[in-house]
């Protein structure tokens, strides 16, 4: 357990690797002025795809899936019409059915 490294270090060591493979990509004379510069700047990442964007992409999606499970689920195997899935008569007899006393 001699040679494991603490979680500082391994950050640390890793970094460093880093840095001098960038400056062998970039063939940079010094790479501790751009460890300099790296450290000063702080990159902010922007997304592509925003996660309120997302958000609403997923809620909408689980709408569609919920629709095309209704008229699924209502003409095919329940051989009704696919218009009759989004009028209220038909969750009306559905909730009449479900809430029934016995």
């Amino acid at each position: 357990m001699a040679n494991e490294l603490s979680r500082e270090e391994y950050r640390k060591n890793k970094i460093e690797e880093s840095r001098q493979k960038e400056a062998v990509k970039t063939k940079e004379p010094n790479p501790q002025e751009s460890e300099n510069q790296e450290t000063e700047t702080v990159k902010s990442r922007r997304r592509r795809f925003p996660i309120w964007l997302r958000l609403i992409v997923i809620a909408v999606l689980m709408v569609v899936c919920l629709m095309a499970g209704a008229i699924i689920g209502y003409s095919v195997v329940g051989d009704g019409k696919a218009g009759d899935v989004f009028k209220k008569e038909t969750w009306m007899h559905i909730s009449d059915l479900i809430n029934q006393k016995k």
